[in-house]
């Protein structure tokens, strides 16, 4: 959806109301910004952006049912010109470069303040790249003193988009069944990309595979639906 000459349209991508409120607030007093939508999973903010096709989408990383990065990955293979900010409450370095690998051009921890998220909105709309001061000085000095083997080992583990929807799923509770009704594929190929994911990652149980979303930040530590 094409913003009024002179402004920026708007797609909020969080699972939680309050956040989606204080975005509001905040970004719908800018004379320059327009919301035209609010997603509340990583499957809503991709079939939103399909179709309001807005300038720059604000999206969070932990959401039910499909997280942001793997979001940004299908709203982009849709569409290359796509600008998605990350907001994340996390400025790890693996959080980092699994933005980059997505292909987000903005990173904004939760934290940041109005005029930074107002800057980078502002650059990213105008076709730059943004990362707010705090995750820029972390990603430099992390970039000239990061342990290498443990850089290598991160991007050896590094997953399918489907591996890591099933991940995802797998995390919040979701039964073989369900995922692949979800992701209409079959279960004989669900129980394929799960085999595939816990040898890439040396996991073997529910329990740790579970452990690993949330260490990653891929879900919020919580119950998941029960299994059917």
């Amino acid at each position: 959806m094409n913003a009024p000459p002179g402004t920026t349209s708007l797609l909020l991508a969080d699972d939680h109301a309050i956040v989606r409120q204080g975005l509001l607030a905040l970004l719908g007093i800018e004379p320059r910004f327009r919301i035209v939508g609010e997603a509340r999973n990583g499957r809503e903010a991709v079939q939103l952006a399909h179709a309001l096709r807005p300038d720059v989408i604000l999206m969070d990383i932990a959401m039910p049912e499909l997280n942001g990065l793997d979001a940004t990955r299908q709203i982009l293979d849709a569409d290359p010109a796509a600008r998605v900010v990350i907001l994340s409450a996390y400025s790890e370095f693996a959080y980092i470069e699994r933005m980059i690998g997505a292909g987000a051009v903005g990173y904004l921890e939760k934290q940041s303040s109005a005029e930074v998220v107002i800057k980078a909105i502002g650059e990213v709309a105008q076709g730059r790249t943004y990362l707010s001061p705090s995750v820029r000085k972390r990603l430099q000095h992390l970039r000239n003193s990061h342990d290498r083997h443990g850089l290598l080992k991160y991007q050896s583990q590094r997953l399918t988009a489907r591996e890591s929807e099933v991940l995802q799923l797998v995390a919040e509770g979701r039964a073989n069944k369900q995922i692949a009704a979800l992701l209409t594929i079959s279960i004989k190929t669900v129980e394929k990309h799960r085999q595939c994911l816990m040898n890439k990652l040396d996991i073997h149980d529910t329990a740790s595979l579970t452990r690993h979303a949330i260490s990653i930040g891929m879900v919020n530590a919580g119950p998941g639906p029960a299994p059917a």
